[in-house]
């Protein structure tokens, strides 16, 4: 896993083999971040990584200059890799809740300009993640929700979809409070 711009660019960051998550592929979070890169100033960003596995997503957008980000990891295998890299290329913005994403959107009060969620693709709750979203009225008034998911996972009826973009494997389903 590698950082792919910003104040740490080409920065590689190595998990444990053993470590069973599934990292954004640099092909897609380079597209991602393209995107990215032509609706928002990342100097200003609240973001929320939820399922933030080995936190890539997470460093990547503290690289950049984000003001807060709150990485969600059940794992605490993964929770403590946050911690460590986090410690060791001293992000000071990002905070790691070693909780359950659920739970953390049911008792969140905090507003994101993005929330990025990253569920193992098994996960059979995967679709609900944009409804709790929505309906714990987490996102700021122009925020974004970015759901990585499988070719499997169809968002296209929600009221908040916007597009979904394919790299590879890798499916990205964005929403949009207000479209």
């Amino acid at each position: 896993m590698r950082i792919i711009s910003g104040s740490h660019k080409g920065r590689i960051l190595k998990a444990d083999r053993s470590f069973e998550a599934r990292p954004t592929t640099d092909f897609a979070k380079e597209a991602l971040f393209d995107i990215l890169n032509n609706y928002f100033d990342f100097e200003n960003l609240r973001i929320l990584d939820l399922f933030a596995g080995t936190g890539g997503i997470s460093y990547e957008f503290a690289s950049r200059g984000a003001i807060a980000i709150d990485a969600v990891e059940i794992n605490e295998r993964y929770a403590s890799f946050i911690r460590k890299t986090v410690q060791e290329l001293d992000f000071k913005v990002i905070r790691i809740f070693k909780e359950n994403a659920f739970t953390f959107i049911k008792r969140c009060q905090v507003n994101y300009d993005i929330i990025f969620a990253d569920p193992p693709y098994d996960m059979e709750e995967v679709k609900t993640i944009p409804d709790l979203i929505f309906a714990h009225d987490m996102l700021g008034k122009s925020g974004w929700l970015i759901v990585e998911h499988s070719k499997q996972v169809d968002f296209k009826n929600h009221p908040n979809y916007v597009e979904t973009r394919k790299y590879g494997a890798v499916h990205f389903s964005f929403f949009r409070k207000e479209k």
